[in-house]
């Protein structure tokens, strides 16, 4: 894709981004396989790759540079490569399992575009990011929209633990969240997810 057309897709995703319009970003596949109380849902992944760095957070703007820089160019090939959704941000598991914003470690993460994956992602160019090989997984998801702030993203995590353990299921690691819209969009336009891992079959 050459660069004048590529910066002419970008800036019409962002303007229908403002309104939660995101058909033109590749989304992973995956199957939901149970439907829990307050529309969480046990959702079946296959494999995927992405490309990821360490993030302090949701709210990580150098993390999240550090991702698009390589999806417009900083990789070994100087590819530019599609943005997708949703871009998945985690944290450490502190008290009520809320991910850490400010502090501790978690990681920012980029899906690929399954086309792009398949011939091959370039490497990147700038220390800190990586391309990771995501296994086949389940994830329990729950959907919500408004803005993406640390009380909201609590509030929902707690939801989640709630309907998890009422359902007798036990999560794998801390909940993360996965963001669909871009920051700038309108809040009950967004679609935002708190999700967990859960444990193989």
């Amino acid at each position: 894709m050459d660069r004048v057309m590529y910066a002419l897709v970008t800036l019409v995703e962002a303007i229908l981004g403002i309104f939660g319009v995101r058909a033109l970003y590749e989304q992973p596949a995956y199957t939901v396989v149970e439907r829990l109380d307050r529309g969480v849902e046990i959702r079946s992944y296959a494999p995927r790759r992405a490309v990821e760095t360490d993030a302090r957070g949701q709210g990580d703007g150098d993390a999240f540079g550090r991702l698009f820089r390589y999806i417009t160019g900083a990789n070994r090939a100087g590819e530019r490569i599609a943005m997708t959704a949703p871009v998945e941000s985690g944290g450490q598991r502190i008290a009520m399992t809320v991910p850490v914003e400010q502090a501790g470690t978690g990681t920012m993460r980029f899906f690929l575009p399954r086309s792009a994956a398949a011939a091959g992602a370039p490497a990147p160019t700038e220390p800190g990011v990586r391309l990771v090989e995501v296994p086949a997984e389940r994830i329990a998801a729950l959907r919500f929209s408004g803005r993406l702030t640390p009380e909201a993203r609590a509030a929902q995590a707690r939801i989640l633990a709630a309907v998890l353990a009422a359902a007798g299921r036990a999560p794998a690691g801390a909940p993360f969240v996965m963001g669909y819209d871009p920051p700038f969009a309108i809040p009950f336009l967004r679609r935002n997810e708190v999700a967990v891992r859960l444990p193989p079959l």
